[in-house]
């Protein structure tokens, strides 16, 4: 293994890693000129693209302004602004109050902290259990690790993490419960009903879930009812609802939140990546009137916060984003593209390791496969998505790999989540380079 000559601990050591140069668009160039098609916006991340001028003069008046002070000695306008646009989004006048933080593992953290205290202020104190599902993500912090249902992320840490419930995922590629799609009685909902049963529906305190799954299982996408029925089972026995739209927020998914597709409003909102388009860190939680005015009219403080909460540079940041979002009706544009989107990536399944093609707005995911027919998953120690990922990489393409989707161990899948912005040429060329490199991946091992 070859370390790096300079000072950064990188998170994987051995990996060379281009430097960065500049990024227009969809673009970003390295300091040797090569230039990148952004496929993936980093970790669907970039929304509105790179390099946008008046993001960065919103952020650049805010800094001359003040750059930074706490949360509990300040608000800022930019903030004021941030949440009003953010409250103009959500489905439901009820969702009202939004909570900033740095990132979506914070505000994840932020959403389990405010269902316990919730209950604590309305006197039901055995109210603590989070459920969530396997194959999921919910961030890298602690309690975030220990919602998510991604075994790789999970295995050093269970030492140390705190126990949750995890249900089985609603997977139609993999149904766990080996139902077809057309006849399916929802049994991966009605697993909830049964698991806060068994768990004792007076200890369960919410349930957290990704309207669609992201990196951990490549853009698993609910069938109608689904999500309807989660919230009959959540209301029925007086569980806490939390969406966790970190990746599909803001438009992703081509409605401003996912659950939109499927009239469902949750109780609490956790949010991200998009809502600041990588412009600065920033993730946000919006909670409904009742959990805020429950401990206004109790203990009178959320106990928890960041140094960095509320920051201004990063919310003006957010703001803007969201401005130009509006402006340019790029939220509309993603639904109108998704059809082009979905058609072209769907000529990669004449690969014969290319086993699902997934597509919700600009969010799909490619699964490999070694057996088309059976479904059977690639012997991890190939690392077949990586290798996609290497080899798109190599030809000017950045997309995001993933693995264990399938049980935990075993799965590859690529995840692509380009900016709204990006034209059909542009998804012409991203799909020609997925071409390349999937057929170069398959020759060496089929």
């Amino acid at each position: 293994m070859q370390w790096p000559n300079d000072y950064v601990f990188y998170r994987v050591p051995g990996r060379h890693y281009p430097t960065v140069d500049h990024a227009e668009g969809v673009y970003i160039w390295d300091t040797t000129g090569k230039k990148y098609l952004d496929g993936s916006g980093g970790a669907a991340v970039v929304t509105v693209g790179h390099g946008v001028r008046e993001i960065v003069d919103a952020m650049t008046r805010q800094a001359l302004k003040v750059a930074y002070v706490h949360g509990t000695h300040f608000t800022s306008e930019a903030a004021k602004e941030c949440a009003e646009r953010l409250c103009r989004l959500v489905a439901d006048d009820s969702l009202s109050r939004v909570y900033f933080v740095s990132g979506g593992s914070e505000a994840v953290e932020s959403a389990m902290k405010i269902a316990r205290q919730y209950w604590e202020e309305v006197g039901e104190r055995d109210r603590y259990k989070m459920i969530s599902r396997w194959t999921s993500f919910h961030g890298n912090t602690m309690g975030a690790v220990a919602l998510g249902g991604n075994t790789g992320r999970r295995r050093f840490y269970h030492p140390i993490m705190i126990h949750n419930p995890h249900i089985m995922p609603c997977y139609c590629y993999r149904c766990p419960f080996r139902k077809d799609p057309e006849v399916c009685d929802l049994e991966c909902a009605e697993q909830l009903e049964r698991t806060i049963k068994y768990e004792g529906p007076e200890t369960v305190a919410a349930f957290i879930a990704e309207p669609v799954v992201g990196a951990s299982g490549g853009v698993i996408v609910p069938p109608d009812g689904y999500w309807q029925r989660i919230r009959e089972i959540c209301d029925h026995y007086r569980v806490l609802l939390i969406a966790d739209e970190v990746m599909t927020g803001v438009g992703r998914c081509g409605r401003n939140f996912a659950l939109d597709i499927w009239r469902v409003v949750p109780d609490i909102i956790v949010l991200a990546k998009g809502l600041s388009s990588g412009y600065a860190p920033l993730g946000a939680m919006i909670v409904k009137d009742f959990i805020y005015k429950a401990i206004i009219s109790g203990s009178g403080s959320f106990l928890h916060g960041h140094t960095y909460g509320q920051n201004p540079v990063s919310v003006a940041a957010g703001a803007a984003v969201l401005k130009y979002l509006e402006r340019h009706r790029l939220i509309e544009r993603v639904g109108q593209i998704e059809k082009v989107f979905r058609e072209k990536l769907s000529t990669l399944e004449s690969f014969e390791i290319v086993g699902d093609v997934r597509c919700i707005g600009l969010f799909a995911g490619i699964e490999f496969v070694a057996n088309k027919k059976t479904r059977k998953t690639f012997n991890p120690a190939l690392k077949v998505a990586h290798r996609v990922f290497n080899e798109a990489f190599h030809r000017g393409l950045i997309t995001y790999p993933g693995t264990g989707g399938a049980d935990g161990i075993r799965g590859d899948h690529i995840l692509l989540a380009p900016p709204y912005i990006i034209t059909e040429e542009q998804i012409d060329e991203m799909v020609g380079i997925l071409h390349d490199s999937i057929k170069v991946v398959e020759d060496s091992i089929l």
